[in-house]
């Protein structure tokens, strides 16, 4: 062995080794930050609402049991709405008693819509805007509407039809 070269004794931590390491747990927190919010209960956790709310959606990869409702009536404000990314829908209620579930997906370049403010659905990506009412687009680039989904309204509660 060279006068240059150090022997580690066995058992110890090299300081390229435990920087590495220190790297590996520092990405890990980065990247945890970046999970899954889920509502322990499972329920819906509406993130936009009427004229001047914002929001960017519930997180991801959420509760999708068919059996449970995506939201309640009261969750959704008159002349806006609410986006349930993890459910596959946006829902609006465009008029008092009026409810109507769109695709969660911009048609410019498939980002998710963030939310639904001063009556449009709005994706943050491009600045695309759809109506509450149909899912037209109301501002581009986008071109194409939002897709409709078909909801149900049992009583308070909204589900998938």
């Amino acid at each position: 062995m060279s006068d240059e070269q150090v022997q580690t004794p066995p058992g110890t931590q090299t300081r390229r080794a435990l920087l590495a390491g220190a790297g590996a747990v520092g990405a890990a927190v980065v990247l945890s930050a970046c999970g899954s919010d889920d509502d322990t209960d499972g329920g819906p956790a509406p993130t936009s609402g009427g004229p001047g709310a914002t929001g960017a959606g519930d997180a991801e990869g959420g509760n999708r049991d068919s059996s449970a409702p995506l939201a309640r009536t009261a969750d959704i404000p008159v002349g806006g709405g609410a986006v349930y990314a993890s459910k596959g829908v946006v829902i609006t209620q465009p008029e008092a008693g009026t409810f109507k579930g769109f695709d969660p997906i911009c048609t410019h370049q498939g980002c998710p819509v963030s939310n639904v403010d001063g009556g449009t659905i709005n994706c943050t990506c491009h600045n695309s805007k759809f109506s509450i009412t149909d899912g037209s687009v109301k501002q581009g680039p986008a071109t194409k509407p939002l897709a409709a989904k078909e909801i149900k309204v049992d009583g308070d509660q909204i589900n998938l039809a």
